[in-house]
């Protein structure tokens, strides 16, 4: 399999002023898939526009025709596996069956305590791993069965209905973003594809080379998990969202560089590597002509 080729468009432009030009450029360049942050803010970017995902994505669905869509990632920071099924059956349905759902345990910040009172302490690690064990399994069932009933330790669905379900069956993909044992558990069991954004130990100062090696580790042990319930870990897409990992941007400085550095990621394993749309004066800036010239031309030099 050829190694695939997708982007990142953070939800920052208005779409009648830029936003809707990005999706269908990103199309006409070929791209595999175009993704877009789930959260209510991010980072650098808090104190300027930020839009949401779900309404992002169906206009992008109804935008494009061919490209594929999704989220990188959803969390349980501030979503519910009820609420979020019906959007994700009802955006699938608009996409004509081009969703993925990217989805991942969160983290600390802005989504982690937008929603809390003031003083409230934000989940721990492990109480975040907790809801995210309960969250995708549940989901899960809200995609794939017509009426969901369940009580759980975080979440609870009485009668909850979903017809006429997804248009891709038994439903729309996972993407799960996991590097410990619980996560890479569930997306071994429910995923059909994993993310990783590699060790964010090793971002400031570590090696591009301990970074693969890091990598490399991660992989084993989604292969175990994969193992240990008797799944192909082949099966399971794997997906590298750029941008984390020491390297940062420097493999958007040239086609060559690109070329190199996903070369090497392919040899691990991966089957699709995720770059940022560059945005001026941001982590993620980049030159506009060498991000259109990796999309149209490195695809064909990493078959």
């Amino acid at each position: 399999m050829s190694l695939r080729l997708s982007t990142v468009i953070l939800p920052v432009r208005r779409w009648h002023d830029g936003g809707r030009d990005q999706w269908l450029r990103a199309e006409e360049l070929g791209f595999h898939a175009a993704y877009t942050y789930d959260h209510l803010a991010w980072r650098s970017f808090r104190d300027g526009p930020w839009f949401g995902a779900v309404p992002t994505l169906t206009a992008a669905a109804a935008a494009t025709e061919r490209m594929r869509l999704g989220t990188l990632v959803t969390s349980p920071n501030f979503r519910h596996p009820v609420t979020l099924a019906k959007e994700l059956i009802s955006l699938d349905d608009i996409s004509g069956g081009r969703i993925t759902l990217g989805i991942g345990a969160g983290g600390n910040g802005f989504d982690a305590t937008t929603l809390l009172k003031q003083n409230q302490e934000p989940w721990t690690p492990r109480e975040r791993a907790d809801r995210f064990g309960e969250f995708v399994p549940l989901l899960d069932r809200l995609l794939t069965e017509d009426s969901v009933t369940y009580e759980g330790t975080f979440y609870s669905a009485t009668e909850a209905r979903n017809i006429p379900g997804c248009v891709q069956r038994p439903r729309l993909p996972f993407a799960v973003a996991a590097t410990g044992p619980r996560g890479l558990r569930l997306a071994a069991r429910h995923g059909q594809a994993w993310v990783t954004t590699g060790d964010p130990k090793l971002f400031e100062a570590g090696t591009p080379e301990q970074s693969r090696e890091a990598i490399r580790g991660q992989v084993e042990k989604l292969e175990k998990a994969c193992a240990d319930i008797g799944r192909d870990a082949a099966e399971l897409d794997k997906i590298l969202l750029t941008g984390f990992t020491p390297d940062r941007n420097r493999p958007l400085e040239s086609l060559g560089a690109f070329v190199d550095f996903a070369g090497k990621h392919a040899e691990l394993g991966f089957t699709e590597i995720v770059v940022h749309a560059p945005i001026p004066d941001s982590a993620f800036a980049a030159d506009q002509a060498v991000f259109e010239q990796i999309a149209t031309e490195a695809p064909a030099q990493l078959r």
